[in-house]
C-alpha cells in the first residue's frame, strides 16, 4: 500500500504530441474494465483513478459488445471535463458509413457529445492501410467527425507488425496520435520502438504505449520480468501515456504508486533491462499479438475471411 505522502502526489502528466493537452503518464485500458465483476466496482475504479489524476481513458466500440463503453460512460458522467476520453472505431475495412454509425453509438454509450481522441482500431492485416484509405473508407469518417466537432483528435492503433504502422503513416494523413505495443522484449523483435517511435516523434504524433506486460502478463507470471520494471521501462520511452489493463482496485493502486514514484530510466538503464530479457525476446514468445492471431478481434477476422476461434477449435 502506498504511503500517505505518496498518495498525495499527483500522477505526472505529459504533453499530447504536438498539441497542448496534458495527459497522465499512465491510463486506464477499456478492455479490462469489461472484465470487472460488477458495474459498481468498475465505477469505483474509474472514480478513484480520475480523482487521483489518471485522466487518460482508453476504450473501443467493440470491447465486450459495448459494455466497456457503457461502464465508462456511467462512471464519467459527472467527471467528463476531468478526463481525456478516447475510443476506437472498429470498421476493420468497412466503409465510412459504418464508422459514423459506430461513432454515434460510442457517444451514446459514453454519455458525451464529443471524444478527445477517436482512433482506427487494430490495424493488424497487411492490406488494412489500403482498405482504410480507399475511397469511402474510414479515413473519410475521421475527417468528417473532426469537421463536425464530434472528435477533437484522430489516430490509429495496431499490434501486429511495425511495417503496417509505417504504411499507415506513409500516406501523410495528419494523425494526432498512434497507439502501439512497447515493452522490453519489443526492442529485440519486429520492434515498434525502433521502427515506429522515431517516425512519430518526427511528425509530432502523440505516441500511446500499450501491452507493457506483453499483452497477457505471462512475462510477469513466469518471473521473467517484474511489474514495476516493466511499467517503468514502458513509461520511460518517448510516449505521452502508457495504457494499462486495470481490472481491480488492487491493480489500480499499484499502478498509481508506480506512476507517482516514477523517474525515467536512463538510456543505460533501458539497455540493461533489454539485455536482461534478450534470451526471451528474439523469437516473440512473449509477444503473441505479433506471432499469432490470438489477439485479433472476431469482427476483424470475419472481415478478412479468417476463421473465428470457435471454428479453429473444431
Amino acid at each position: 500500500m502506498a504511503s500517505t505522502s505518496s498518495q498525495r502526489q499527483p500522477v505526472p502528466s505529459r504533453q499530447f504530441g504536438r498539441h497542448p493537452d496534458q495527459v497522465s503518464i499512465i491510463g486506464i485500458g477499456g478492455y479490462h474494465l469489461g472484465n470487472v465483476k460488477t458495474v459498481t466496482e468498475s465505477t469505483r475504479i474509474i472514480h478513484e483513478a480520475v480523482d487521483a489524476g489518471m485522466n487518460f481513458l482508453d476504450n473501443a466500440w467493440e470491447y465486450h459488445e459495448g459494455e466497456s463503453e457503457r461502464r465508462m460512460g456511467r462512471a464519467i458522467a459527472d467527471r467528463r471535463a476531468s478526463v481525456f476520453l478516447m475510443t476506437k472505431v472498429c470498421t476493420h475495412g468497412r466503409d465510412a458509413k459504418v464508422a459514423m454509425r459506430q461513432l454515434e453509438e460510442s457517444l451514446r454509450r459514453l454519455q458525451t457529445d464529443y471524444l478527445d481522441l477517436w482512433q482506427i482500431h487494430e490495424c493488424a492485416y497487411h492490406n488494412d492501410p489500403e482498405r482504410h484509405y480507399a475511397r469511402g473508407g474510414v479515413i473519410e469518417a475521421l475527417e468528417r467527425a473532426k469537421a463536425q466537432g464530434k472528435v477533437r483528435y484522430v489516430g490509429f492503433t495496431g499490434h501486429k507488425d511495425p511495417e503496417i504502422h509505417l504504411r499507415m503513416l506513409a500516406y501523410d494523413f495528419p494523425f494526432d496520435a498512434c497507439q502501439l505495443p512497447l515493452n522490453g522484449v519489443d526492442a529485440q523483435f519486429r520492434s515498434f520502438q525502433t521502427l515506429v517511435l522515431p517516425e512519430l516523434a518526427r511528425r509530432g504524433i502523440a505516441a500511446i504505449g500499450m501491452k507493457s506486460l506483453g499483452g497477457d502478463g505471462r512475462i510477469i507470471k513466469k518471473k521473467v520480468a517484474r511489474i514495476d520494471d516493466a511499467l517503468r521501462y514502458a513509461m520511460s520511452l518517448q510516449v505521452c501515456t502508457t495504457v494499462s489493463g486495470i481490472d481491480s482496485l488492487t491493480v489500480l493502486r499499484r499502478n498509481l504508486k508506480i506512476a507517482r514514484d516514477f523517474s525515467p530510466m536512463s538510456a543505460k538503464e533501458r539497455k540493461a533491462y533489454e539485455q536482461s530479457l534478450i534470451e526471451y525476446a528474439e523469437d516473440g514468445r512473449f509477444e503473441l499479438y505479433k506471432t499469432t492471431a490470438e489477439h485479433e478481434g472476431e469482427i476483424g477476422r470475419a472481415q478478412h475471411g479468417f476463421p473465428s476461434p470457435e471454428e479453429v477449435a473444431l
